[in-house]
């Protein structure tokens, strides 16, 4: 068997020489392994490995592979954008053309499709082009591939919330539509979950059976459900120690600096390919347990009723909760509206570095809260932004002003004091002082109201808080969003990298604690005894008067008023 016989019958092979035509350093053991998979993997498959290693190139030979033994063959490229799709087929074309045991694939004809969407090669006359290259959001419908190929599609971009995961996993679905119905047809998708609610989870469940290769040997095989590369468990069946470096491409040294870097939780996504830490059960707070609707900013209602229902789920509002938690509207408002109780701004200072001074507006009734609206601020306690939260203050009739002094030591409470002695505002101040971690205090004053579903939000601070900063990268814009916050809250000590909206929504339900231990239920029986005595005495003192206030519905707050009014002319009469 000559040289280019054994090139096509083996990938392996294949990867080497082309390697040495790059001059790269012969392929590691782990990309050897990919190379396996990709040759001898079932049709539908998926490939997870550690960030780095090199999949995409792997990927890349392998089209150039399989054009070397067929020409014949379709295939489609397919990557998060249409730019990094076209990388990839330009990178191919001059492998072909500077390769020399690939240069006869190079078309000889001049209407030949040679760009970088499409190419062909030196192939039959076809309609489809033998290699096509797009974006996961571009035109699919319509083409037609032998091989598709989806390269790293998910990307904090188009990832960041459940909604943009489902549109994903659509497009997913469409694609599998391309694939020609031959025998020897293939799907393969290649990629490192960018979240730990990545689609590629729900991919293994449609049979996209996944090869999982880690940068280090897993303490826990049964967080990958047996979807280890078997080369990795055949090493640790023999002998491989826990946490030992897999492959070359990194040492131990580069690992445990990139995990310092990355952080615990991205490393173990990344490098380890765990995203077990998607279990729903260690995140207490659920944005499903909030309701959500539009707040009025003067009158509450005696109750709101909280149902999840399918109905109720609001689908246009952005979530970038866990998979399946959605926000809720409420299923009735019952009894009367009335002012309420109380309204307090919750505010939690920073310094001007990368946290936020966050600023929580709120109200209480009947052993319910409200979030009319959150403010956050990157500039510190600058004299505009202590004005910018009082002129909030002024909208919603805000009577008390709550304050963290763990930072700043009650500097911020003296600044707020001129502020308010300018702006001739009332408004008392209380400072709070927390002493307990901040994951159990944030956690143990939420998760009560959650649960019980006493905490209103109006929709507004959902569409703010998802178009907050809008300069960020994707990635840092989801740290500072006040429900990616809660979602992502647990127990452990430096569950999120950025927590002040949270925090401060937190402190300001804290304080309502108390008011949270009426009953709405009987404060509505207390109000309709009462309506039903008053009545009785009307109706035994002025009969005229009672029949008046019956017909104009008349509150029980309204009639006590009308009645304290002198003389009989101030009393309507239909009678």
């Amino acid at each position: 068997m000559n040289t280019l016989e054994l090139l096509k019958d083996d990938f392996k092979l294949f990867l080497q020489a082309l390697w040495g035509q790059l001059d790269l350093p012969s392929p590691t053991r782990a990309q050897y392994a990919i190379a396996d998979y990709l040759q001898d993997g079932p049709k539908r498959l998926q490939i997870q490995a550690f960030r780095g290693v090199g999949k995409s190139w792997i990927t890349g030979a392998f089209v150039l592979w399989t054009l070397f033994r067929d020409p014949e063959r379709k295939i489609m490229i397919i990557s998060a954008s249409k730019e990094r799709a076209d990388n990839m087929s330009i990178f191919l074309q001059k492998l072909i053309i500077e390769t020399p045991w690939l240069s006869h694939l190079r078309p000889k004809s001049e209407d030949a499709r040679w760009s970088r969407v499409s190419f062909d090669v030196l192939c039959s006359p076809h309609q489809a082009p033998s290699v096509k290259s797009v974006g996961i959001t571009g035109q699919l419908t319509g083409s037609r591939a032998d091989l598709m190929i989806l390269d790293d599609i998910e990307v904090p971009g188009n990832s960041m919330t459940e909604l943009m995961r489902e549109k994903l996993l659509q497009l997913c679905t469409e694609a599998e539509s391309i694939l020609t119905p031959k025998e020897d047809s293939r799907i393969m998708y290649l990629g490192t979950p960018q979240t730990t609610f990545t689609i590629y989870r729900k991919l293994a469940e449609r049979s996209y059976k996944p090869f999982v290769w880690t940068a280090r040997y897993p303490r826990d095989q049964t967080k990958y459900e047996g979807l280890l590369a078997p080369q990795l468990v055949e090493d640790m069946e023999e002998g491989a120690e826990p946490w030992e470096v897999t492959d070359d491409r990194f040492d131990n040294e580069d690992l445990i600096d990139r995990e310092a870097s990355m952080g615990r939780s991205n490393f173990m996504l990344q490098f380890m390919l765990d995203t077990s830490l998607s279990d729903a059960e260690k995140f207490p707070l659920k944005c499903a347990d909030l309701v959500v609707t539009s707040v009025n900013p003067k009158v509450a209602p005696e109750s709101v009723v909280w149902c999840s229902d399918p109905s109720n789920v609001i689908k246009e509002l952005p979530t970038v909760g866990l998979p399946g938690d959605y926000f809720y509207s409420p299923m009735q408002l019952q009894g009367n509206w009335d002012s309420y109780t109380e309204t307090i701004c919750s505010i939690d200072p920073s310094g001007r570095g990368t946290d936020e001074t966050a600023a929580a507006y709120i109200s209480q009734r009947n052993g319910f809260l409200y979030l009319h609206e959150m403010r956050a601020y990157k500039d510190g306690y600058t004299d505009k932004t202590l004005l910018d939260i009082l002129k909030g203050c002024k909208k919603f009739g805000v009577t008390k002003l709550l304050i963290e002094t763990n930072f700043g030591d009650g500097i911020v409470a003296e600044l707020f004091r001129k502020h308010l002695q300018q702006t001739k505002q009332a408004i008392d101040i209380e400072e709070v002082r927390a002493n307990v971690r901040k994951e159990d205090r944030i956690i143990d004053s939420l998760e009560p109201v959650l649960n019980q579903h006493r905490l209103i939000v109006d929709r507004s601070v959902i569409e703010w808080d998802f178009k907050s900063n809008p300069d960020a990268a994707p990635e840092e814009r989801l740290l500072y969003m006040l429900f990616y916050q809660m979602s992502r809250m647990c127990r452990e000590k430096g569950a999120i990298k950025h927590d002040d909206r949270l925090d401060c929504l937190s402190q300001g339900v804290k304080y309502y604690t108390d008011a949270l231990a009426i009953s709405a239920n009987l404060a509505i029986q207390d109000r309709l005894q009462q309506e039903w005595l008053d009545e009785n005495e009307a109706w035994l003192t002025n009969p005229e008067q009672a029949v008046n206030h019956m017909a104009f519905g008349m509150t029980l707050q309204q009639r006590q008023k009308a009645r304290q009014l002198k003389g009989s002319s101030h009393v309507a009469k239909w009678v």
